[in-house]
């Protein structure tokens, strides 16, 4: 009897050391996926003052506004030069790590084009889609880009079967909630031409996230989270240099030597260039986190966590831009703020199940 009850005692004592494991691992994925939204409202910040500075202003003022250069292929540069040089970030210090040579192995395993297929939706349609959105309606598309939670929460649904709880949801919906107060400061005033188009296109970002959410969370459950992250900056530079800007400047009747041109000069451009380093810095740094982030506390939480960026995206546009370099048009209104707190209370909610508590203080 004495050794069936040591028995019991210490296989309950192991389960309960993995489900504290397991709870540690949880919470810290939720850290994980919060710092990757703080990161991506610098990306987002860095990228609109590259594009606020240097040549970059001269060509604002010269190219034809609403022209398909100035509404497509600038932009698409824009993305590109950050793309590429976030692979150089990601390359560097995949390097550093002594894991260049896994790099290479793993784009020939089936996580590797996993990672291939989640880079080619997030990267060249979701990623351009979004600079696109922030040249044609400012910061107003943040939230609109922001809805990927509630896309990879369904998607995470209905191809992984992860369970949706009811305190998920809600968490969910007030995130959004949050998300479209920030975006209605925008509509004050005269909302400038193009801004429907970009908010389009905002979404189109989301839905692009979102299913890349989905794609690269399964993808880096098998594979090393540096390799996971370098396969998608690398597969997503390429692919905006070699397809993307070729395509788009076909679709538009222009001059590939006019479009390269103009990648040219940008790469030339030193004061925007320094803008470009930092933002791809921080946008290898932020998916490198929201890749992590999903795959240790679930895609549909992860990706609330990260739609934290609805508010630090505006936030930091408008001290970097709006504040230190003087550009008017990026001050946040009261109602921002306000939707700030809101955002937190979603966040809580969809990482804690507040009955917990409650249970807990009732015993």
């Amino acid at each position: 009897m004495a050794e069936g009850s040591t028995t019991v005692a210490s296989d309950s004592l192991a389960a309960e050391k993995k489900r504290q494991l397991d709870q540690n691992f949880f919470k810290k994925g939720i850290l994980v996926a919060l710092f990757s939204g703080l990161l991506y409202g610098f990306y987002t910040a860095f990228i609109t003052a590259a594009q606020n500075t240097g040549a970059w202003v001269g060509w604002a003022t010269t190219v034809t506004a609403g022209s398909f250069l100035a509404v497509f292929i600038l932009p698409a540069i824009a993305s590109t030069l950050n793309d590429s040089i976030s692979a150089v970030w990601a390359l560097i210090i995949t390097a550093a790590q002594g894991k260049l040579a896994d790099f290479g192995r793993t784009l020939k395993t089936k996580p590797g084009v996993i990672m291939i297929c989640a880079a080619a939706v997030g990267g060249p349609i979701a990623s351009v889609a979004y600079v696109i959105a922030l040249s044609q309606a400012g910061t107003l598309a943040v939230p609109i880009a922001a809805l990927n939670p509630a896309v990879g929460a369904i998607l995470a649904r209905v191809l992984y079967k992860q369970p949706l709880k009811p305190h998920m949801v809600a968490g969910i919906v007030v995130c959004v909630i949050a998300g479209v107060m920030i975006g209605s400061t925008g509509l004050t005033g005269d909302v400038p031409a193009g801004t429907g188009f970009g908010l389009a296109l905002a979404f189109l970002a989301a839905v692009g996230w979102g299913a890349e959410g989905c794609i690269a969370g399964y993808g880096t459950a098998m594979i090393d989270s540096q390799i996971g992250i370098t396969i998608r900056q690398t597969t997503s530079g390429i692919l905006n240099l070699i397809v993307v800007l070729p395509v788009l400047t076909l679709v538009g009747a222009g001059s590939l030597g006019e479009t390269f041109g103009y990648v040219g000069d940008a790469l030339t451009d030193l004061p925007s260039l320094v803008f470009f380093i930092l933002s791809g810095l921080c946008a290898y740094l932020s998916f490198a986190r929201w890749y992590r982030g999903n795959s240790m506390c679930g895609t549909a939480l992860g990706m609330a966590c990260n739609g934290t960026y609805t508010f630090h995206g505006p936030f930091f546009t408008w001290l970097i831009v709006g504040l230190a370099m003087g550009i008017n048009g990026y001050a946040l209104a009261p109602i921002a703020w306000i939707a700030a707190a809101v955002m937190v209370v979603g966040i809580f909610l969809v990482a804690v199940n507040p009955a917990d508590y409650l249970s807990k203080k009732e015993q």
